[in-house]
C-alpha cells in the first residue's frame, strides 16, 4: 500500500515548555505578533507543519491557548515563544497557568500537523495522523509510522514541590509520541483509551548538580484503571523515582543531548545521544505487550497502540502539576502564584532549547 510521506526537515532552535495549574489566569508581558521580516520563530525554522499550545487563555475560554500552522509565521511571545539571542526557538511555561481541557499541566508545546495549512482536513482525520502497519486501518493513514529527531538543552525545572517524592516532581516532558482512540465501536471494551506510548523526560532534583534522561511508555488502557501507569526507562542517570544523586553519569541543565524516535512498521526504536555520554538504544513493539525487557506485561492491553492514531510532539510539556491530590503519584502539588515574574524568581517554572528538531519518514530497520 502506498503512503504519503512526512514532510522532511523541520529544524527548530531552543524550546522553553512547561509549567502545571489549575489557576487559568497568568500575569505576563503582551503577546507579540509581528512581521515574517522580524525575528519570530518562523522566521528561522521551518513551522509549517507544527501548531502550538501556549500557557495563556487570551480568547478567555477556559483552556490554552493554540496558535495554528499559519498563524505561526507571525506569532511569538517574549516569555513563551521566542528566538533567543542565537536564534534558537525558546519556550517556557510557569508551574500555575492555563492548560489543556484534560491536564492540569500547563505546556509551551507543538504539535505535529501532516496536513500542514489544508484546514479542509480536520486535525483528528487519519489523513493528518500516523498509525502501525498492523493498524485495521492502515491503508486510511497519511502516514505509516514516522521519524522524529531532536538536539536540545534543558535550561530550569521546576524547583519546588510539595510531595517531592512523587516521581513527576522536578522534570519536563521534552518530546511525545501521542495517541487518540477511534470510536468506542471499534475498541476492545476497556482497552486502546488513546494515552502516550512515549514521553521523553527530565528530571534534576533541586539539590543535584546534574539531572537525569529517562522516557516513559505508559499502559493503554483506560482512564480509571489502576494499572494504567507509565512505566520508566532510564538513560542517563538515575530513574525518575530515584532520588540518588546521578553524578556524572547525569546531564547538567544546560548540556546538549539528542533523540531520535522512529517507527517502522509496529516498532519504536530510540537512540538517546550525548557528548559525554555513551549513545543507548532502546526499542519496543507497540503492536503486543511485550516490554522492553522482552517480558509479557499481563497488565497491558494485549494490542498496546496497534490500532491508536498517532502523532508527535515537542517541546515543553512541565510536569510539575499544582494539582493537590496526596494518593495520585501524578500529581506533585507544585506551588506558583500565576504571576510570571514571581514564579521565575521563585523556581517555578520550566524551560527547553533545541537546537534541532526534524519529522521525516521512518527509517526501515
Amino acid at each position: 500500500m502506498k503512503h504519503k510521506k512526512f514532510t522532511t526537515s523541520v529544524t527548530l532552535l531552543c524550546l522553553a515548555l512547561a509549567s502545571c495549574s489549575e489557576n487559568k489566569n497568568v500575569e505576563t508581558q503582551q503577546v507579540s505578533h509581528s512581521t515574517p521580516e522580524q525575528q519570530v520563530p518562523a522566521s528561522k525554522f521551518d513551522l509549517s507543519h507544527w501548531y502550538l499550545t501556549v500557557p495563556l487563555d487570551k480568547n478567555k475560554d477556559g483552556v490554552s491557548d493554540i496558535y495554528d500552522v499559519a498563524e505561526l509565521e507571525t506569532y511569538s511571545h517574549p516569555d513563551f515563544f521566542y528566538l533567543d539571542n542565537d536564534n534558537n526557538m525558546v519556550f517556557a511555561s510557569p508551574n500555575r497557568a492555563a492548560t489543556e481541557r484534560t491536564s492540569t499541566n500547563t505546556r509551551s508545546e507543538l504539535r505535529y500537523m501532516i496536513r500542514g495549512k489544508n484546514q479542509t482536513i480536520a486535525e483528528s482525520s487519519l489523513k493528518n495522523n500516523f498509525a502501525l502497519v498492523d493498524n485495521q486501518h492502515a491503508d486510511k493513514y497519511a502516514a505509516i509510522g514516522g521519524k522524529l529527531e531532536a538536539t536540545l538543552h534543558v535550561d530550569h525545572v521546576a524547583k519546588n514541590a510539595k510531595y517531592p517524592n512523587k516521581p513527576p516532581a522536578y522534570s519536563v516532558v521534552v518530546g511525545q509520541v501521542h495517541s487518540f482512540q477511534l470510536p468506542d465501536e471499534e475498541h476492545i471494551p476497556g482497552y486502546g483509551r488513546g494515552n502516550e506510548p512515549l514521553k521523553i523526560s527530565y528530571k534534576k532534583w533541586p539539590n543535584h548538580d546534574k539531572g537525569s534522561v529517562f522516557w516513559t511508555y505508559e499502559r493503554n488502557l483506560a482512564t480509571d484503571d489502576p494499572n494504567r501507569i507509565d512505566i520508566a526507562y532510564s538513560v542517563w542517570g538515575s530513574n525518575w523515582d530515584d532520588a540518588t544523586d546521578p553524578g556524572e553519569n547525569g546531564i547538567a541543565l544546560g548540556e546538549k543531548f539528542s533523540y531520535t524516535v522512529n517507527i517502522d512498521k509496529n516498532t519504536m526504536y530510540l537512540t538517546f545521544t550525548s557528548e559525554n555520554h555513551e549513545t543507548v538504544h532502546h526499542q519496543i513493539n507497540l503492536a503486543d505487550n511485550v516490554d522492553v525487557n522482552g517480558k509479557v506485561d499481563n497488565a497491558d492491553y494485549p494490542f498496546s497502540y496497534k490500532d491508536e492514531t498517532m502523532y508527535f510532539k515537542a517541546g515543553a510539556y512541565n510536569q510539575c502539576s499544582t494539582k493537590d491530590h496526596p494518593t495520585s503519584f501524578r500529581y506533585p502539588a507544585c506551588p506558583g502564584t500565576g504571576n510570571w515574574a514571581v514564579d521565575v524568581k521563585n523556581g517555578d517554572y520550566t524551560k527547553v532549547t533545541f537546537s534541532k528538531l526534524v519529522v521525516s519518514s521512518s527509517t526501515p530497520m
